[in-house]
């Protein structure tokens, strides 16, 4: 891994607003004394910039049931752990991705580990993702008295919240319930069913709903 260039954003601490926490710096001017900015004040200094010796990563990337694979360039003594997120770049397309897995041995799976000791690491694509909603016919509506499945295909962070009315398509419906998926970071319970609870579509498993489309029955 080389120096930064001019115009690359690095996490460093900043000693006017953050000397012991790092921040995100601009590099001004990169050399063995890189001069940069810090984005959170403007304060501008000269720091040396470490660069970490740099390992190719395994990577199994899963979307929509299909899956391929690929290698990430990351730091070897950095710790990866399950619900991380970073970027990947497949034969696709370059895409956001959550860690569900880590493989250090032969059918031997940790949620924390040096990426050095990953053998592979399974992912899944959570930009654009795909949530199951169940949708519950109308109380007293003779017209759909049935129960139904749709998939939506919406961004990983457009929000459900209870209580709340959406329209997929020719879908009117009222978010009653959510149910979180496993690899999501932590939510308060795995189901949510109080007005105003929020999950992610990325971190949803299932989103239940109820039918508040209008009739399309009539007897004239």
């Amino acid at each position: 891994m080389s120096l930064p260039d001019a115009g690359e954003r690095v996490p460093l601490s900043c000693p006017t607003c953050s000397p012991s926490e790092p921040t995100v710096h601009e590099v001004l001017k990169p050399g063995g004394h890189s001069t940069v900015r810090c984005t959170e004040c403007g304060h501008v200094h000269k720091e040396k910039i470490e660069v970490p010796d740099e390992i190719d990563m395994d990577v199994v990337v899963s979307q929509d049931g299909s899956s391929v694979s690929t290698t990430v360039s990351a730091p070897k003594e950095a710790t990866i752990e399950t619900g991380d997120e970073f970027i990947v770049d497949t034969p696709e397309a370059i895409q956001l991705v959550r860690i569900t897995g880590i493989e250090v041995g032969p059918e031997q799976r940790v949620e924390e580990s040096l990426i050095k000791d990953a053998k592979t690491v399974w992912t899944r694509v959570v930009d654009n993702v795909k949530v199951n909603v169940t949708i519950h016919p109308k109380e007293g509506d003779g017209y759909n008295e049935e129960t139904r499945s749709i998939t939506v295909n919406v961004p990983g962070d457009y929000e459900f919240v209870v209580g709340e009315s959406e329209q997929f398509g020719d879908e009117e419906v009222k978010i009653e319930g959510l149910v979180v998926r496993a690899d999501a970071p932590e939510y308060r319970h795995g189901k949510l069913d109080h007005p105003g609870d929020m999950v992610y579509a990325k971190d949803a498993k299932r989103v239940y709903t109820r039918d508040e489309s209008s009739s399309a029955w009539s007897a004239w």
